[in-house]
């Protein structure tokens, strides 16, 4: 008998929690008016929300931001299913199952180091790039440079077709959502489960890099006249990992800051330049941002990489037991069951 697949979830804070205004590079929470005067009025107006007509302005905003994420799960189910029905690829072999000629050779010796029965971190960190030993940031080669054209080929002509598109995540307006396209199953879900949690469970034990089940995956574009450079947040995730696809561009650097649970004020931001073809591994709770774009265009995919064991605990994004939703796909990475649970990723 066929076992049912696993139900995911989000949080019903995903409706109040974290709404970012972009103007006034400000995330707030928002139950209405009154709240949001008493809680922001006095940063709000440091920061140039000063006359009613301001205000007016961003309470409509807010308000549409809380719409947008009650009709998300739906409308991005029916953009999937029309994509799934109408859309034409450009470079079909995307869509196979993923193969080791896509990926590059560090990163394949790095993962399968990652499997041997005596792997530790000691060997691993001898295969990547520390980046910053304090804040557990980490690079290494990925993918192939044919397969990032390959891919960015079929993104630029998705782009250009008639197809609805949905945006990336709560602050990028420009970019592609990977489960929308149909890219989930043949090329991300394998990357998580055969090569990044054999990676992750050595450098973040701790933040549930060996129970990775479920993940957010979109590509971002930057580019003049559109996205050109993102404020200081942190991800809804336990980890992350940032591939840079292309273009040529200059500028753009992320820049990286304390965890949120330990804020500290970003007084020296350690930056990292992208290289494509490479990707940064990092907590998914390290506040980080990207530095503004200074020409051509760049294009990267994100992966928020998610543990139910850690998450069902405590959600990231309000600090509160997980009050659940139902949600399409992966949700939010949220179950009601209760896999074997580890420790919420410390403060290290």
């Amino acid at each position: 008998m066929a076992t049912a697949p696993r139900r995911f979830f989000r949080c019903a804070c995903f409706c109040s929690e974290n709404l970012y205004v972009a103007r006034y590079g400000l995330h707030v929470r928002f139950r209405g008016e009154q709240q949001l005067r008493r809680d922001y009025g006095a940063v709000l107006r440091s920061r140039g929300c000063v006359s009613p007509k301001d205000f007016e302005q961003l309470l409509e905003e807010l308000e549409q931001e809380v719409e947008r994420r009650q009709r998300m799960g739906p409308e991005s189910a029916a953009r999937k299913a029309l994509i799934a029905n109408s859309y034409h690829p450009a470079r079909l072999e995307i869509y196979n199952p993923l193969q080791d000629v896509a990926l590059a050779p560090e990163f394949l010796a790095a993962a399968e180091y990652s499997t041997l029965p005596g792997a530790d971190l000691e060997g691993l960190l001898q295969r990547l790039e520390t980046v910053s030993e304090e804040q557990r940031i980490y690079r290494l080669p990925v993918f192939t440079p044919p397969f990032c054209q390959a891919l960015l080929e079929e993104l630029e002509h998705f782009e250009k077709s008639d197809m609805p598109k949905g945006r990336p995540n709560t602050m990028n307006n420009y970019g592609v959502l990977l489960h929308e396209l149909g890219l989930d199953e043949p090329l991300v879900t394998p990357l998580r489960e055969c090569f990044l949690q054999p990676l992750m469970a050595l450098l973040y034990p701790d933040c549930g890099g060996g129970r990775l089940d479920s993940h957010r995956a979109f590509v971002v574009k930057y580019a003049p006249g559109q996205d050109r450079e993102l404020g200081c947040h942190y991800d809804n995730a336990e980890l992350t990992i940032n591939v840079a696809l292309g273009k040529t561009f200059t500028g753009g650097a992320l820049y990286f800051g304390g965890l949120f649970q330990a804020p500290s004020a970003l007084t020296k931001p350690l930056e990292v330049e992208h290289v494509v073809g490479q990707g940064i591994l990092h907590r998914g709770g390290q506040l980080h941002g990207a530095q503004p774009l200074g020409t051509g265009e760049r294009w990267n995919l994100v992966v928020w990489l998610r543990a139910s064991a850690v998450r069902n605990h405590l959600c990231p994004m309000c600090g509160c037991k997980p009050d659940l939703v139902d949600d399409e796909g992966f949700g939010d990475g949220f179950t009601r069951e209760e896999p074997p649970t580890v420790d919420v990723c410390v403060l290290t």
